[in-house]
């Protein structure tokens, strides 16, 4: 598919993509769209503040006009007491920040204990899904803690140097006999990265996509070419309307990898431009 996409095409697209009717469609508050049956939230993945503290990335996050975070670990160690986890859980609460997730949490080491521990963090957080990186070898015993803690697990795809889950495809091939809480994160970047076509990925993985973390890149094949979102060459539009067609109804987390030391710029920018983009589907056009 064409990353350009014009204002025609797009009203074009929209009717006969997502089956419902835009004049109805109203924002349900920060970040929250409902597009007929869809209903996504736009928020962060807080290692985008890898650089700073808790404290930081929680009001970074409220500058950026969200209340919706994935919890990277270097905001909440793995190793956390009870004691610990439920005093940035408050945190959280109070600043209005609704923990969507956590992650992107490892799975490599096949030993129950790890596993279980990292379960039990997500469910002292109330995280109700964690993005992961398992093994082949991990991957499926995952499920039965799913079915125990009822927490979702998606898995995160990483691109051509992931020897384990690639592409979203090789996510699905396992995740798709698995408990239904089982499914994908995809990572828009490392999927095109990989030479697959991103909206069709979305559209395969269906109901198992579960979590995605949206970026952009200015060469679709470069990890290090990436450009605040509606920068680049990545068809955000298209795969907006994708998840609406599909009724998706998970979170669409922003990744900014680089400028780690000041990401705000790039990070404003982008959340800037994915309203731009919703709001000119709601209103049935998508200014160029």
């Amino acid at each position: 598919m064409n990353p350009a996409i014009t204002r025609r095409s797009l009203l074009q697209s929209v009717p006969a993509a997502a089956g419902f009717t835009l004049a109805a469609a109203l924002p349900l508050g920060a970040q929250q769209y409902q597009l007929g049956a869809s209903n996504f939230r736009l928020g962060i993945a807080s290692y985008s503040f890898r650089k700073f503290s808790r404290a930081q990335a929680i009001q970074m996050t409220k500058e950026l006009g969200t209340p919706y975070m994935n919890i990277k670990d270097v905001h909440l160690a793995l190793d956390s007491t009870p004691e610990q986890i439920a005093a940035a859980k408050k945190e959280f609460a109070d600043a209005g920040i609704t923990v969507v997730g956590c992650g992107n949490i490892s799975f490599s080491k096949d030993d129950d204990t790890d596993i279980r521990h990292k379960f039990e963090y997500a469910k002292l957080l109330g995280a109700p899904l964690m993005v992961c990186a398992p093994t082949r070898e991990t991957l499926p015993k995952l499920g039965k803690y799913v079915e125990e803690f009822n927490i979702k697990i998606a898995v995160h795809n990483h691109g051509p140097e992931d020897k384990q889950f690639p592409t979203p495809q090789s996510v699905l091939a396992v995740v798709r006999d698995m408990d239904p809480r089982c499914g994908l994160c995809i990572d828009v970047g490392h999927t095109s990265r990989t030479g697959v076509n991103v909206v069709e990925s979305i559209a395969e993985a269906g109901p198992r996509l579960l979590d995605m973390h949206i970026k952009d890149l200015e060469d679709p094949t470069a990890k290090d070419s990436q450009v605040p979102v509606g920068e680049g060459k990545l068809p955000i539009p298209q795969i907006f309307l994708q998840l609406i067609k599909m009724k998706y109804t998970g979170c669409v987390n922003l990744e900014y990898e680089v400028q780690p030391e000041n990401p705000m710029p790039g990070m404003q920018k982008s959340f800037a431009y994915e309203r731009g983009v919703l709001a000119g589907i709601q209103a049935s056009k998508f200014p160029v």
